[in-house]
């Protein structure tokens, strides 16, 4: 490709996308929503905000799941900022929030597309107009198969991307292509993976031979680029968790290299794709080093974090730190992403002393990373603004509706009534467990809401 060719290539992914959301915001609330109060039965979503709801007044069922709006709005800008300090794109994971209103700013802040996980995701992410998907998975399964090549069939400027990590993958799709008469290339990434660890090639040999295989298998299938999603590797041991992680995003960087020496990439750029939500700046730095390199190929650096929308105030605030240590200058000035999703629930029993019983539980709070704790505590009448939760407060067990608050002090001031407002970890776990969250302002005034699509 020309410099001219990749620039104009590059250009489009400034277009302003508008998604399908005119009847998303018209539609009415039904009463079944969790944490949907009287007042707002019936009323279309668009004119949530205009009820004058107050979670701290009392007017909001709980539990609650809450969004605060200016620290989405930081955050989709800070992301912006970053990824151009860094010179790539942003293909955002929308299975975190797989809320379309969300995706919609994230688009508005010049992400080049949205990353989904299944077939149904993409059918969810079509039915409100995402122009560009990159489809982080393999793709199996005829019902599967046909929900995507339907998508491909109806509209020709969609642009789709998949993982193949094998033979038997590229086969399958190769068999599933000419079986439905597919009229345009199928365009997939190779997946790098890790001995040990989910799906992905398992070394650098076994990725060079299955891009020759790739290759091979044109026109119908295009091989755009290379990929892997180095958050498999997590735990306590820092340097062995990030050595591991830099090592699958340096065989992206050599697998890379080899295509485009080998010819094994189709016409137009060729993708290098990594970076989850806590080794973005890795990624970042490692892939834009191959692009600025030159390799003769027209390369695209392609990050695909989620959670920084709305980050967390637990694992990914913990992990926010050693990313700016590592970053430097790439991450900026200030303090980066900011905590934007909470949980709010009412303490409903305090049984005995320094124990505390909310209506929160595990069907309301994620907990697979860690458990939900306690940020804010509130008493009507007797505080103007949240306080922040002492921080002996700890969540030491869930039920499906119930949250146990401990005070190691043994000293706990709760009272039957008062609202704790907890935080969580891991927020795509938290996400799925709301089909209504609520966009507040710092004084958690309702300014609208954001509907999900689990």
């Amino acid at each position: 490709m020309t410099a001219s060719a990749h620039d104009a290539t590059r250009a489009t992914s400034t277009t302003p996308v508008r998604l399908k959301l005119d009847d998303l915001e018209s539609a009415p609330l039904p009463s079944t929503l969790k944490g949907l109060p009287v007042s707002a039965e019936g009323l279309p979503l668009r004119d949530l905000g205009t009820l004058g709801l107050s979670l701290l007044d009392g007017d909001l069922p709980l539990p609650a799941a809450v969004l605060k709006d200016a620290a989405i709005i930081h955050n989709a800008a800070w992301m912006r900022d970053f990824v151009n300090r860094a010179g790539v794109s942003l293909c955002p994971h929308g299975k975190t929030t797989m809320a379309p209103q969300l995706f919609q700013r994230q688009l508005d802040e010049g992400a080049w597309g949205m990353t989904a996980a299944t077939a149904a995701h993409v059918r969810s992410y079509r039915r409100f107009g995402v122009p560009r998907v990159l489809l982080a998975n393999q793709l199996v399964g005829r019902a599967d198969i046909e929900l995507v090549f339907r998508e491909l069939e109806a509209d020709a400027d969609f642009d789709f991307y998949l993982l193949v990590d094998s033979a038997a993958g590229l086969d399958l799709l190769r068999e599933a292509v000419a079986a439905h008469g597919l009229t345009r290339p199928l365009q997939v990434l190779l997946e790098v993976g890790t001995p040990g660890g989910r799906t992905g090639a398992r070394s650098l040999a076994d990725g060079l031979a299955l891009g020759r295989l790739i290759r091979d298998a044109g026109p119908a299938i295009a091989l755009r680029g290379v990929e892997a999603f180095e958050g498999v590797y997590s735990g306590d041991d820092t340097a062995r968790v990030e050595l591991g992680a830099l090592s699958m995003i340096e065989t992206v960087a050599s697998l890379t290299r080899a295509g485009c020496e080998e010819d094994w990439f189709a016409p137009g750029e060729v993708l290098l794709s990594a970076g989850g939500s806590a080794f973005f700046d890795m990624a970042a730095r490692t892939l834009a080093a191959v692009e600025s390199a030159g390799t003769g190929c027209a390369l695209r650096v392609v990050l695909r974090s989620g959670c920084y929308l709305s980050h967390d105030s637990l694992q990914y605030e913990r992990m926010q730190a050693r990313m700016r240590q590592r970053a430097g200058a790439m991450w900026g000035a200030g303090p980066g992403l900011r905590n934007a999703i909470e949980v709010w629930a009412h303490v409903q029993s305090v049984p005995e002393p320094g124990r505390a019983i909310c209506t929160a539980g595990k069907r309301d709070l994620g907990y697979d990373a860690c458990l939900p704790q306690p940020l804010w505590w509130y008493r009507r009448g007797e505080h103007d603004v949240p306080q922040p939760a002492p921080t002996d407060w700890q969540v030491v067990k869930l039920n499906d509706q119930h949250a146990y608050v401990d005070a190691s002090s043994g000293v706990l001031p709760l009272r039957v009534g008062d609202l704790i407002g907890f935080g969580v970890g891991h927020p795509c776990t938290t996400f799925d467990k709301w089909p209504l969250l609520y966009r507040v302002d710092d004084e958690y005034r309702v300014l609208g809401g954001v509907r999900t699509f689990f």
